[in-house]
């Protein structure tokens, strides 16, 4: 797993796995962001299995999907729900990272 620092409070990665949840935890985020849709590539981690494991370390899960559609306000909205509020550093993740990259410019255009 590689972690992509953007800013003090944004990292993001490509898909994680639910054994990656402990080493998220140790490098110090308190929060869990999944922009990637489930079912999109066979054997992808659903989100709901990353938000079990979340759970079980004691870490916000969020389920804020971008498939590859534009970037509709609702969903604009949603992700800067997340990333503006009070959750501590939030690690998002998607299938390479790059959705997740979108998604920060946008809020911040």
């Amino acid at each position: 797993m590689q972690i992509y620092k953007v800013t003090d409070n944004y990292s993001v990665s490509g898909q994680i796995s639910a054994s990656d949840v402990a080493q998220i935890k140790a490098s110090g985020f308190n929060c869990i962001m999944c922009n990637r849709p489930d079912g999109e590539e066979f054997g992808q981690p659903t989100a709901e299995n990353i938000r079990t494991a979340a759970e079980n370390h004691g870490i916000k899960f969020f389920y804020v999907p971008f498939g590859h559609t534009r970037i509709s306000q609702e969903l604009l909205t949603e992700f800067c729900d997340v990333i503006n509020g009070d959750h501590g550093p939030v690690f998002a993740y998607c299938r390479t990272g790059n959705r997740c990259g979108m998604l920060w410019n946008a809020a911040h255009s």
